[in-house]
């Protein structure tokens, strides 16, 4: 029996993704022919449409699938949400951690939504300030909460691979509405997103 993997892809998106990867790898220099490189193209051009899945999601209609009445009203936070994206500048990857936080007004979402949105926006062409400001605009117009927090902590290898290459830099970026405006919530929420269990 031979193992058979059934994956999901546009045939003619592949072929055509494959076609740039062999050119690219053939004007670089190597030799698409050998053997560890002959599937590399097809390989590429497969990950490729993996990582911009994002295009093809709608992040509110995520949320509003796992909506519900409930009255509670203090916050809820998703901490420590991994994420991996690819810079737009140098189609690099950077990769990190989201802290999502929201205060509901008469509704609650599924928690396994949140790490769904930070997925839907991290899989396109980012800039990390972009990337923060669209998971919070989303949640606050689908939910409607007293206020969103959003902070993402993460590692960019265009400038841990190239340009400066500093190895131990970390970015954070961060996001507000609402009830977070204000100095008390928001230092509360970053106390609990910096405390770890024991």
């Amino acid at each position: 029996m031979t193992y058979q993997k059934n994956d999901l892809y546009n045939d003619d998106l592949t072929e055509s993704l494959r076609s740039y990867y062999e050119s690219m790898l053939v004007q670089l220099g190597e030799d698409v022919e050998r053997e560890g490189l002959k599937k590399t193209p097809e390989r590429a051009a497969k990950a490729m449409q993996f990582l911009m899945q994002g295009y093809d999601q709608d992040a509110a209609a995520i949320l509003k699938s796992a909506m519900f009445k409930e009255d509670y009203s203090e916050m809820v936070i998703v901490r420590d949400i991994e994420l991996y994206s690819l810079c737009e500048h140098h189609m690099l990857p950077f990769f990190g951690k989201a802290h999502v936080a929201y205060i509901p007004n008469g509704y609650i979402v599924g928690l396994s939504k949140i790490p769904r949105v930070v997925d839907v926006f991290a899989r396109r062409l980012q800039v990390q300030e972009r990337l923060t400001l669209e998971i919070r605009d989303v949640i606050q117009s689908t939910l409607q909460p007293l206020g969103v927090a959003v902070v993402i902590e993460a590692s960019h290898m265009c400038m841990m691979m190239r340009g400066v290459q500093k190895q131990n830099s970390i970015t954070t970026t961060s996001a507000f509405t609402g009830e977070f405006g204000k100095a008390e919530t928001r230092t509360e929420f970053l106390r609990l997103i910096e405390t770890r269990p024991r």
